[in-house]
């Protein structure tokens, strides 16, 4: 009965390569958590056993669902293994991501490639210093691919420019069916 359902990948799964048992997680005729008998009663205490560096990620965010208790890692993740990669739910990061994030979607008629391509292209799903767990914060994340310059009168080392975002200007970065166009502004 256990090699069926949510176990049907474990066989050969990263957690069961790694040699990790079931009681590494899970208690034995012993109620712990209220579901799955895991070992701890707050589940992502239980994959941070193992996943400490993901426990450090999470605490570097002011605001992350996890740490306020509104999802926990198997919301995204199947512990038990998945012919997906990084144990997901879903076939691609995006489509975990649209889970609970349908608003950036699209289909929109202007697109921005990054954020068609994978969201991690500028989000870090498991921690970040910065807002809206972007990996770098704007605008040096924009410049990373667009470089400087298309502020008015600014130069890179420009008073005019730096600390401030780009999109002061360019509000749907995720992408936009608005007349403005492919420019992606209001």
């Amino acid at each position: 009965c256990h090699e069926r359902g949510d176990r049907t990948y474990w066989s050969g799964s990263t957690h069961e390569v790694r040699n990790v048992a079931c009681t590494n997680c899970h208690t034995i005729m012993r109620s712990v958590s209220q579901k799955f008998q895991l070992k701890t009663v707050y589940e992502p205490e239980t994959c941070f056993q193992c996943h400490k560096d993901r426990r450090a990620q999470m605490a570097r965010s002011s605001h992350m669902p996890l740490r306020e208790g509104k999802m926990v890692c198997s919301d995204c993740h199947q512990p038990h293994g998945t012919a997906n990669e990084a144990l997901l739910r879903t076939a691609t990061i995006n489509e975990t991501c649209y889970k609970c994030h349908a608003e950036k979607r699209g289909p929109f008629l202007f697109e921005h490639t990054p954020v068609r391509e994978n969201c991690l292209n500028c989000h870090d799903a498991h921690g970040s210093i910065n807002e809206f767990l972007l990996k770098v914060s704007r605008p040096r994340l924009c410049t990373q691919c667009h470089g400087f310059g298309h502020a008015p009168s600014a130069g890179p080392n420009s008073y005019q420019i730096m600390g401030r975002a780009c999109n002061n200007c360019h509000t749907q970065v995720h992408g936009t069916n608005s007349p403005s166009g492919a420019l992606l502004h209001r």
